[in-house]
């Protein structure tokens, strides 16, 4: 079904998979020898990035975009951002969806004040402003905005638009204000790594299949890791653009940095239906191409998939599961005992009925289930039949008021209804846990884009824990017919019977303010009570004194576990209101450690002696003038923050609240093994704290204090071998070290944060005159 390759491979004309051990073939079948550096040059990738660097080195890329788009929970914290950097107009088209606290269910009227700042915001800078209910993120981009050979940046993990030949990076909104103020995005070149499609899906093999396949070989040995996904091959053809639409989405859960595919006619008719063939050009690899690795994938043989609880890697077939049931639902049930900590426990052994397995809930919904074709086949499966009075129930969200209007003259929404399910307008909420929370000890099967711990809303916390797999719209729809029971799509004779989808723009046409180019600066921002700015931030002084607010041993920590999605996305727009939930379903102490941190530096930082606030900093100092050449050592030079080890943090979410939440209440470092992704070390740097990583396993626990002189000077280095020093009783040297850093990221880091950098650099060019 699916290998991966040892090794980088030549690709030969797009259809000959040729390993570099084996290059000496090629001069056969192209006449020339392999030239590795030369055949790089040939991906899609490499024309695409070539195209938008700015810096003349493709080693080490600075990039500007073509377009942006940010959703309802991260659009006023850029905004704010920027304004507060700077930002008179937006230099490019910048679309802000209102599609995650689209229901305004939360929090009063904060809400739908976010969405009225949205709007505000289009028409004093010039943005693109789509209103609640009219679009996910996503879908609007795909219709409105993507094209061959453009890039999209995105403060969303799941900007994904390479099936319509577009490179699309999710990242946190550091990185977009950077775009605003006409900066660049700044990354070393990626690894490129094939995914070689072959043969066709079978009737009843879904897009979510495919993807879950996929992720399910290449997550945990972090295959594609930061790397772009170049989708070649034959098997392309096979599948629809809007099927394709639905693999590309889930790259994301690889922890790849992007993708992108080869396009071709289906491509070009997408675009044209949507009144956009200019958009099109044909994009293919070169004769000879050289990816860093291939995945290679034959759609003839993969089988309806399920990712059970808690990651979309954790796959199987469902054949497979309900063969095993028991065996393989214990296991799960052993995370989530890990999960509840004792305080909610949660269990799936007893859903078995009769050897089968019972679930409580379905969801078709957003970028990656509420696709026309998705919700079309479903609407197909149940049409006559059933979802049953007992306690499943079915929910399907159709990704865009286009997408709903067709499924309605198509009737596909009256026979979804008939057989019971609920269907709602375009909204996110099922993916973040923010809508179609099951019921407690519940599992939902949906076609979302992840199933991490307390993504469906569930609070373990608080003693209620449910959970999510993810499944396939398509075998959705059959457990549905089934009353509940988990049941493969292949199960049922009733796919690929889908009429051509007819899109209507009038929504748009009627209701998305197209304000790009038609910025008014005399226009007012409409801030609601809960808007508020950026508290101040200190630059990083000379030597920092880290206190130790959090250890967490576990293999990986999602952003979900770093700020908890869900109702607390209301509270995005007001950082010190949103940082009270920082670590809450993981470490619910860890708030009142750091921000007693955070008094110490605040006096610090007054010109006053922390000392006086916290007596053990005598002892504290007293060790730290023992190590040599600190016997000098002033604290007023010294810099006290909390900090947080985890082995592995970041997985999921690009938001940039995950690492802005620790900063505001006085982080000050992350320390790690490794980063789980590109994105979450940038969201860390761009909110001034220092991203350390160690080899050794720490030698430190929750509340003792670690020590790093010179850390400014440090940073003008190669940011390796750098001593740090435990102060316990004993003192114990440590050594840490940090990835390469660009020089403005050193920078933002010194200065203390993104604004700081940019305020900065600002009044350097006022007084130079530049």
């Amino acid at each position: 079904m699916i290998s991966l390759y040892e090794g980088g491979v030549y690709l030969v004309n797009g259809s000959q998979i040729i390993p570099e051990a084996e290059a000496s073939k090629i001069k056969a079948l192209t006449g020339a020898d392999a030239k590795r550096e030369e055949a790089r040059k040939g991906t899609i990738a490499y024309s695409i990035l070539k195209d938008h660097n700015t810096s003349g080195n493709m080693e080490n890329l600075k990039l500007k975009f073509d377009a942006m788009a940010s959703h309802d929970i991260t659009f006023v914290g850029i905004v704010q951002t920027a304004k507060a950097s700077g930002m008179e107009q937006f230099p490019i088209p910048y679309v802000l969806t209102n599609c995650h606290n689209t229901l305004c269910a939360v929090g009063g009227t904060i809400n739908e004040d976010d969405h009225m700042f949205g709007l505000s915001a289009a028409k004093k800078y010039g943005g693109i402003y789509v209103p609640p209910h009219i679009a996910v993120i996503h879908q609007y981009m795909r219709e409105m905005m993507a094209g061959c050979g453009k890039m999209i940046l995105g403060s969303d993990s799941h900007t994904r638009y390479g099936a319509l030949g577009t490179m699309a990076v999710g990242e946190g909104g550091g990185e977009l204000v950077k775009q605003l103020l006409c900066d660049t995005y700044d990354v070393a070149y990626p690894g490129v790594v094939a995914v070689y499609l072959e043969g066709r899906p079978m009737p009843g093999v879904g897009p979510q299949d495919i993807a879950l396949a996929i992720i399910g070989a290449v997550f945990k040995n972090g295959y594609v890791k930061n790397k772009v996904m170049e989708f070649v091959g034959p098997g392309i053809a096979s599948m629809s653009t809007d099927y394709r639409n639905g693999v590309d989405v889930m790259t994301t859960e690889t922890t790849c940095l992007s993708s992108i595919w080869q396009t071709d006619e289906d491509t070009k008719q997408y675009l044209s239906l949507h009144g956009r063939e200019d958009d099109y050009r044909k994009l293919e690899p070169a004769e000879l191409a050289y990816y860093d690795g291939c995945v290679y994938v034959n759609l003839s043989e993969v089988k309806p998939m399920i990712a059970l609880p808690f990651h979309p890697s954790n796959t199987f077939t469902i054949d497979e599961l309900n063969g095993n049931l028991g065996d393989i639902l214990r296991e799960v049930e052993k995370e989530g005992e890990k999960i509840g900590k004792g305080k909610a426990a949660f269990s799936l052994t007893d859903k078995i009925q009769d050897g089968k397995l019972m679930v409580q809930q379905g969801v078709i919904a957003g970028c990656a289930g509420g696709n026309y074709t998705n919700v079309a086949e479903a609407a197909h499966a149940l049409k006559g039949k059933s979802c049953g009075w007992d306690e499943f129930s079915l929910a399907v969200y159709p990704s865009s008021q286009p997408v709903f209007m067709d499924l309605v003259k198509k009737g596909a929404v009256s026979d979804l209804m008939e057989a019971g399910a609920i269907v709602r307008t375009a909204f996110c909420g099922p993916c973040f846990g923010a809508g179609d929370t099951p019921c407690n000890n519940g599992l939902s099967v949906r076609h979302t884009t992840r199933n991490f711990p307390n993504r469906e809303g569930s609070k373990p916390g608080s003693g209620q824990m449910a959970a999510v797999a993810l499944m396939d719209a398509r075998s959705i729809a059959a457990t549905a017919a089934n009353g509940g029971i988990l049941t493969s799509a292949m199960e049922l004779d009733c796919w690929d019977k889908v009429p051509a989808y007819e899109f209507d723009s009038s929504s748009y046409g009627r209701r998305v303010y197209q304000g790009f180019g038609k910025g008014d600066a005399e226009k007012e921002l409409i801030y609601g009570p809960n808007i508020k700015d950026w508290p101040q931030m200190s630059p990083l002084a000379d030597n920092i004194l880290l206190k130790v607010c959090s250890k967490i041993m576990d293999a990986v920590t999602t952003t979900d576990e770093l700020i908890p999605s869900g109702e607390t996305s209301s509270y995005r727009s007001n950082p010190l209101g949103l940082a009270e939930f920082t670590l809450s379903r993981r470490d619910p102490e860890y708030v009142g450690r750091a921000k007693e941190v955070d008094k110490l530096e605040k006096a610090r930082a007054e010109g006053r002696d922390p000392k006086e606030l916290e007596p053990e900093l005598t002892v504290i100092f007293d060790r730290i003038h023992a190590i040599s050449g600190q016997e000098t050592a002033d604290p007023a030079d010294t810099e006290i923050g909390s900090m947080i080890y985890a082995v592995k943090p970041g997985d999921g979410s690009a938001r940039e609240q995950a690492a802005s939440c620790q900063r505001v209440i006085g982080g000050l470092a992350n320390i790690t093994k490794e980063y789980a992704t590109k994105r979450y070390r940038s969201n860390v740097i761009n909110w001034g704290m220092l991203p350390f990583q160690m080899e050794a396993d720490p030698e430190f626990e929750v509340g003792d204090y670690i020590y790093v002189p010179g850390i400014r000077r440090l940073l003008d280095g190669d940011l390796q071998n750098m001593k740090a020093y435990v102060l316990g009783t004993e003192i114990k040297e440590i050594t840490l070290y940090m990835a390469d850093m660009t020089p403005e990221e050193r920078e933002i880091v010194k200065a203390g944060c993104l604004i700081n950098f940019n305020r900065n650099a600002r009044k350097t060019a006022n007084n130079t005159g530049s």
